[in-house]
């Protein structure tokens, strides 16, 4: 059935003039017609390898002062009741965590707001903002940049390469040691029923991020235009959300497409499978993000949003992707209980700044960036915020729900708002190994500058505080004027060497000003956790590990490759090595594994199992036993293989 519908956009044409503009939303083809972005499995444009990024010349364009248009949802989600889970009370700053390792991160250029984010490797830091990226050591010493995002595309074509357009965003892959880069393309020639948007995507190649990168790009956006991509690692994919808005103008409700992180890793042809949810009222979704260990072989992405038909619940979906069997592939929806919640400043621009008249938006409309997954082995736990408002004032509502692989709740959650007279927003929260949680923040008022804060609350800790204190990491000295554009979003990460280790990533002012921000990368540990032990976040006793395959049964025909996900996850413990084997393998059929060694609790967890089956390999099904040897026990997981023929027809 073609169902069919209209939106009405408000256009101007002129100082003074503006024009009602019927968009006419259908699944009609042809040029002119509106395209909806479209379920199902896209292939790529195009992939290729670039050479060393350390030989790209770094470049950065000056692109002028231009505040980035601000695409807001069609309501605001929300009530008026009374925060239940307040917090009002602050733990005196000389008990709270002591910051590490900082320096300045990337300073303005050009554009309003920012979208400050970072992330972290065993040996390196890299920081994206809008339109730009750097490459730094661990202690802050710059190895690449700053240069334009677009040029880590030098050389490949399209519109990534053309254009740097911003929302980038950075994740580093711990279960590859992998680096991951994302920014769309929408400014390129645009004619209505025809545009073409891209999702740019890049996989570093090696640990290396000065190294080379594989770069893709994908599309299947028709005319809806994918604001606010947010991208999350899974065993089985890069899932990235999208905000969809129709012709540039009308929210249209999320979108979240996996790519196919097995062959991207690898620079070979990748397709991307995407689910639209067709709900305006939905304000969005994130993907959820692996730290730690993999979650449990099989596991579909878990994604929250918020919802502006409710105050007191969150939207929750499964994304299960089956690459081989795209027509199998299912988004599955249902809610979370939370508490009652009201909108940070009511759904416009309220936090004040020192000395100037100018309010800051909170952004408090949508879930922030990211939403980090840890699995424990005894249980799995999901880690988000989002800006609410308190009294007077706003304050950070975060959440850590578990169970998401079954019927997902609350655990504990809670709303930082010391009675203090300060406003805090545009949080981001991660966990270490031990469940600790950290939650980083901008806070401002009529008496300070924004400024850039944090605390914590230890996994023992009582339920809903944030028992640890408030630092922090860098006193801003300038307050933003003319504009209320800040952040979008900021990033706390949680370093792999050790898992206990959160680096954070804001924006900040060194003087009063519109178009002069700059960041700032920090670091800091909460009390208890150290190196050793934990791994995989909170267990004892004897050291033990879990194997899984995903997907655990597939079928390869004569003549190609296929291939499958062998993750780990500690369960009790330290981290140990396991040594990966296989038998069961019939004749003419070769299995490799990428690496033949991984850390279960550690870097990579997961290795890449490559079944390869020559022509005259014998058709039939096959239990191939996938060995994992450990220091302190051995465990093992079928993977079922099915050879067939090709048919005639294919």
């Amino acid at each position: 059935m073609n169902r069919r519908r209209v939106l009405v956009a408000l256009v101007p044409l002129a100082i003074g003039a503006v024009v009602a503009i019927v968009l006419s939303v259908h699944g009609g083809a042809g040029a002119g017609a509106f395209r909806a972005a479209k379920d199902g499995p896209r292939r790529e444009i195009k992939h290729d390898k670039s050479p060393p990024l350390r030989t790209i010349a770094a470049k950065v364009t000056s692109k002028g002062k231009k505040v980035r248009e601000e695409h807001r949802f069609r309501e605001e989600p929300g009530g008026t009741e009374p925060d239940p889970v307040v917090q009002t009370s602050s733990v005196a700053a000389p008990n709270a965590p002591t910051t590490g390792a900082g320096w300045q991160g990337l300073s303005a250029n050009g554009s309003l707001p920012p979208d400050p984010n970072a992330a972290v490797g065993p040996n390196h830091v890299v920081e994206i903002v809008n339109q730009h990226f750097a490459v730094y050591s661990k202690t802050g010493a710059l190895l690449y940049g700053p240069t334009d995002t677009n040029n880590l595309w030098s050389g490949f074509g399209t519109d990534c390469e053309a254009y740097d357009d911003g929302d980038g965003t950075v994740v580093y892959d711990r279960l590859a040691d992998r680096w991951v880069i994302q920014q769309f393309a929408v400014s390129g020639p645009y004619t209505y029923g025809t545009g073409q948007y891209l999702e740019c995507i890049a996989v570093s190649a090696s640990p290396d991020p000065t190294g080379s990168w594989y770069r893709y790009a994908f599309g299947g956006f028709g005319d809806e235009f994918p604001d606010y991509p947010k991208l999350g690692v899974w065993p089985d994919g890069y899932y990235t959300t999208f905000n969809l808005f129709a012709g540039g103008e009308i929210y249209d409700g999320p979108e979240v497409c996996a790519y196919d992180r097995s062959q991207m890793l690898l620079g070979q042809t990748a397709s991307q499978q995407c689910k639209t949810v067709g709900d305006p009222d939905l304000n969005g979704l994130l993907p959820s993000d692996v730290d730690g260990a993999a979650p449990p072989a099989g596991s579909p992405n878990y994604l929250l949003g918020l919802s502006a038909a409710s105050g007191n619940s969150l939207a929750f979906y499964k994304f299960h992707v089956d690459w081989a069997t795209p027509a199998n592939t299912t988004l599955t929806g249902s809610t979370v209980s939370v508490a009652p919640f009201n909108l940070a400043c009511g759904g416009s621009a309220c936090v004040p700044q020192k000395g100037v008249g100018q309010a800051l938006d909170s952004l408090g409309d949508r879930l922030m960036y990211r939403l980090a997954y840890r699995n424990f082995g005894d249980h799995e736990s999901l880690v988000v915020s989002h800006s609410v408002g308190s009294g007077s004032v706003t304050g950070v509502r975060w959440y850590e729900i578990r169970g998401p692989g079954g019927t997902p709740s609350v655990y504990q959650q809670g709303t930082y708002a010391p009675a203090d007279g300060k406003y805090r927003w545009m949080g981001s929260a991660a966990m270490d190994k031990n469940g600790d949680i950290a939650l980083g923040y901008s806070v401002s008022n009529a008496s300070m500058f924004p400024s850039i804060g944090y605390t914590g609350r230890l996994a023992g800790d009582a339920l809903g505080t944030m028992t640890q204190g408030e630092n922090t990491l860098k006193a801003g000295t300038g307050s933003q004027k003319t504009y209320d554009r800040w952040g979008d979003y900021s990033s706390m990460s949680i370093d792999p060497s050790d898992d206990c280790t959160f680096w954070y990533t804001n924006q900040y002012l060194p003087s009063n000003g519109s178009f002069n921000w700059t960041t700032w990368i920090g670091s800091f540990q909460l009390p208890g956790c150290s190196s050793g032990g934990g791994g995989g976040g909170g267990g004892g006793g004897s050291d033990d590990f879990s194997i899984g395959a995903s997907p655990s049964s597939l079928t390869v025909l004569k003549g190609q490759t296929g291939a499958v996900t062998i993750s780990t996850a500690l369960t009790s413990g330290s981290p140990q090595t396991v040594a990966l084997s296989r038998s069961g393998v019939p004749s003419k059929v070769t299995v490799t594994f990428n690496p033949t060694s991984v850390v279960a609790g550690g870097t990579p967890s997961a290795s890449r199992m490559t079944i390869s089956v020559n022509k005259k390999a014998t058709n039939g099904t096959y239990t191939i036993t996938v060995k994992g040897t450990g220091t302190s026990a051995t465990h093992t997981t079928p993977v079922v293989l099915t050879v067939a023929t090709r048919s005639k027809s294919s």
